[in-house]
């Protein structure tokens, strides 16, 4: 498992050491089901440079970490006092209403704003983003290769997949405690049996394609 570097943020510090800096990543994209969240996260340099060489080293892309890893790293990152951390969120009404792209951009916007410190600079998982209220750099992969969007792909994972358990209580039927809304055999089967939610995203096909087959389950 590749883990994730303090390079991109060593070349800002370097350049631009009055700056706050943030990493910025979401969770959620792709799934069925339940909001987009994006996490940022912001920490002085000094406290990065000791946290990677120990309590977060390892820290990478969430999606290659385990559960209980996420978990840990989560814990470890947001109580923190010297770690700023905020999530910003898109429900699936806005996802369908703006559409899976800009609604990714305006959580992440969000997770910006929420956050406590008065950030100047953003590294962002991915291709550009539109509409961030500080200028930014986009690392294809970043989540793999930057320590501190590795930190926001934890904080966007772990926050939404808790949200997706509270959801489960709501509609038991569905598993999203274990699928967590992503288009699973298991979520297709209750998709199929049950209709979708109001948490469904209408506009995406294959929740489309049930409500056009069972129009009558669907609320």
């Amino acid at each position: 498992m590749k883990t994730s570097t303090l390079a991109f943020e060593t070349a800002h510090w370097d350049e631009t050491p009055s700056v706050i800096l943030a990493g910025v990543d979401e969770a959620g994209r792709g799934c069925l089901a339940g909001p987009v969240y994006a996490g940022a996260v912001s920490m002085p340099r000094n406290v990065a440079e000791r946290f990677y060489a120990g309590e977060l080293a390892g820290l990478t892309d969430s999606k290659q970490l385990s559960e209980p890893q996420r978990e840990e790293y989560f814990r470890k990152i947001t109580e923190h006092p010297e770690i700023a951390f905020a999530t910003g969120v898109c429900t699936a009404a806005e996802i369908d209403h703006l559409n899976i792209l800009a609604a990714t951009h305006l959580a992440m916007r969000r997770a910006l704003e929420a956050l406590s410190v008065p950030v100047g600079f953003a590294l962002v998982d991915g291709l550009p983003v539109q509409g961030l209220p500080v200028p930014s750099q986009a690392i294809v992969k970043g989540d793999s290769k930057s320590f501190l969007i590795a930190a926001a792909s934890v904080v966007a994972k772990v926050s939404r997949d808790h949200y997706m358990t509270e959801l489960a209580k709501l509609y038991p039927q569905y598993g999203f405690e274990i699928h967590k809304g992503y288009g699973t055999t298991m979520h297709m089967e209750a998709l199929f049996r049950y209709g979708a939610t109001p948490e469904h995203r209408h506009t995406f096909r294959p929740v489309r394609d049930v409500e056009e087959s069972l129009p009558g389950l669907f609320s």
